[in-house]
């Protein structure tokens, strides 16, 4: 079991990489991928069991599915440095012919990989999905996905909401990214939601608070709650209140970086901010 400054550890070095990454294609999504490093952290290295010897049927081990796809920096980085391909193809994000795309695909074969996803509201169904097939096979592993809070606007994903509470699918724990931020501004001066624990709690989730997501003794015990209350008949929603822009001063705290790279003086600020921990690729 890792230790919590062995997280933070990890956590720092994929800031870095989701910075690095961006700023040298000059596109990408460094808001919401900061915002959910710590999370990511905890998910590869402490809470999900799975096997780096990539298979996409994934019996017998936990699945995750990203299905807000555009934060793919914090997800290849922790796929790289969590042993599922090397970390040095994370110099490859955006190119030509590369597996890393700016939306994660399955075309190419990149392992962890498991659905193509950006197309925002998908997410929870194929994870609905997941999750009953491994109730058919007798799998009792657990199925996570991640959203954002500006993506749950989708209408799909409150019929899958719904599907999920009336087949009574209690191996999954979907996570919602509130950092109440999204392309165009807040997510109330876009589309004002309301009250999202009581829309899922409404729709027969149970629903699990995480008030400081970007601190990761906070979400092991956040997560490890929403663990405990798998199988009792309720599919399981995380809320993980972060900030957009997580650990970079003059990222955090607006919506402006939810999809713009850093110049050249402002990733030399980034990068000094948080220190080398693993290694850059």
């Amino acid at each position: 079991m890792p230790t919590t400054q062995q997280l933070q550890d990890f956590t720092q070095q994929v800031r870095r990489d989701i910075v690095r990454m961006v700023h040298a294609v000059s596109s990408g999504h460094p808001g919401g991928s900061l915002g959910c490093a710590e999370f990511f952290t905890c998910l590869y290295q402490e809470i999900m069991d799975y096997s780096t010897d990539f298979d996409m049927n994934g019996k017998n081990e936990d699945l995750f599915f990203l299905s807000n796809g555009h934060i793919s920096p914090v997800y290849y980085s922790t796929l790289a440095r969590s042993g599922f391909f090397p970390v040095a193809e994370l110099a490859t994000f955006r190119k030509l012919d590369t597996r890393l795309q700016g939306h994660p695909t399955t075309h190419e074969d990149l392992p962890g990989v498991r659905i193509a996803s950006g197309s925002l509201g998908q997410g929870m169904s194929v994870a609905i999905g997941a999750a009953e097939a491994k109730k058919l096979n007798g799998d009792d592993k657990t199925v996570y996905s991640l959203h954002g809070d500006g993506e749950i606007q989708e209408g799909q994903i409150w019929e899958a909401a719904m599907y999920a509470s009336a087949k009574k699918v209690d191996n999954l724990i979907a996570t919602i990214d509130v950092n109440e931020k999204q392309i165009d501004g807040t997510t109330d001066e876009v589309l004002a939601m309301g009250s999202i624990k009581a829309k899922f709690e409404a729709f027969g989730w149970d629903v699990v608070e995480i008030q400081k997501g970007n601190d990761v003794e906070s979400i092991l015990a956040g997560m490890a709650e929403a663990k405990s209350k798998t199988g009792n008949g309720k599919p399981i929603c995380v809320l993980l209140y972060t900030e957009m822009g997580n650990g970079i001063d003059f990222m955090m705290h607006t919506h402006a970086w939810h999809g713009k790279a850093p110049n050249d003086e402002q990733l030399e600020s980034a990068l000094a901010q948080n220190p080398e921990t693993l290694g850059d690729y």
